[in-house]
Formats: C-alpha cells, structure tokens, sequence
C-alpha cells in the first residue's frame, strides 16, 4: 500500500483539488481513505437526548486513493512513491529526491 495514515497528502481532482491535508483513516477493502477537511457531507440527524440534539451534523465521507498523491516531507512536493528493499524490509521513497519517506 503507497498511502499510509498520518500522511500529507494533496487532491488532484475533484471539488476540492489542490487542497494539501493530512489521513485520518485508510480503509483497505473499499481503496479509499479519510483525510481532513476534505470531501464533507451533511448528515441529518435527529435529537437521541438532551444532551444530544438533532440537526445537520458535517462529516467528512471516503475518497479514492487515485484521487490523491502523497507530499514528500522532506522536499515539500508532491509526488510519486516508490518501493526500495532495505535490510530485508520494503521502505517507500520519494521519486523526485530519493530519499526514505519513512524508516
């Protein structure tokens, strides 16, 4: 998997293209993840109790790992990941700089 949580990452496409946030959540079986102030929608809920009332409640919905690119956090830009095998484990690194995204 090229896209971890935590990651910063940048939306090349849709309503919110250019918009540089970082993963909440990766969802694995679906090909999505959930990042931060990106893709909300508007749920309408009704009141449970009087501590909990009702109303439009924003929430931020999936969007498709394709639809995003990671940001290298050495350099700054976005970009392409690769896959280099070290010390008989896999680590990703940027494919503008070189270096190890993560150990």
């Amino acid at each position: 998997m090229k896209l971890k949580k935590e990651d910063m990452v940048r939306v090349i496409t849709g309503a919110y293209k250019g918009k540089q946030s970082k993963i909440l959540k990766v969802i694995l079986g679906k090909n999505t993840c959930i990042v931060e102030g990106v893709n909300f929608r508007i749920k309408h809920q009704k009141p449970i109790s009087q501590e909990q009332p009702g109303g439009r409640i924003k929430k931020e919905c999936p969007i498709r790992m394709s639809n995003l690119e990671l940001v290298c956090p050495k350099c700054g830009i976005p970009t392409r990941i690769g896959r280099k095998k070290i010390d008989n484990s896999w680590a990703r690194i940027c494919k503008k700089c070189g270096e190890m995204i993560d150990g």
